[in-house]
């Protein structure tokens, strides 16, 4: 079934087509859900709630842009929801409080495989993490990061910029 088809199929509650819209992009999706959560489960909870608003809100699609995207921008949003309820971002650290410190050398990044790199990230603490996430691979601004997390946009920056560092901090310790 194309994916026009497949849409309007769950537009109209069809159960197969809802399986098939969920075995098409369960994987990608748990992939952005466990950038986002502490662990699997928390992750897995994401997805279930992921899907629940994706075949609750689905009539509201209208073809604009891709349907993976506009699937994966509820997947974000519902895992910062989350976040935001259990109150794991409220550790920011605005940019102004921060000691000046030299800039470090990202290169070390090269060094590691995406998959090592994807560990480290998860590894970092929900505010970084999160932070991180939305702004380098998501592409989020850091206005738009500011709004989603009711931050400014001085600790998303400051988030942003403590993440790279304990990155580049665990990476040399790597190699």
């Amino acid at each position: 079934m194309d994916e026009r088809k497949l849409i309007e199929a769950c537009k109209h509650n069809d159960a197969r087509a809802q399986r098939q819209l969920y075995e098409t992009f369960a994987r990608k999706m748990m992939s952005v859900c466990l950038r986002y959560a502490d662990n699997r489960a928390m992750a897995e909870d994401f997805l279930q709630e992921g899907f629940i608003k994706v075949f609750s809100s689905i009539r509201s699609y209208n073809y604009e842009g891709s349907f993976e995207g506009w699937i994966r921008r509820i997947f974000v949003n519902t895992a910062l929801e989350a976040l935001r309820k259990n109150d794991l971002l409220r550790n920011g650290v605005e940019l102004d409080s921060l000691e000046p410190q030299q800039e470090a050398d990202y290169s070390a990044v090269d060094r590691i495989s995406a998959d090592e790199l994807l560990e480290l990230i998860a590894q970092l603490p929900p505010g970084f993490r999160t932070v991180f996430n939305m702004f380098a691979i998501e592409g989020y601004s850091h206005r738009e990061i500011a709004q989603a997390l009711h931050i400014t946009e001085s600790t998303s920056r400051s988030q942003y910029t403590r993440a790279k560092r304990q990155l580049q901090k665990w990476i040399n310790e790597l190699k």
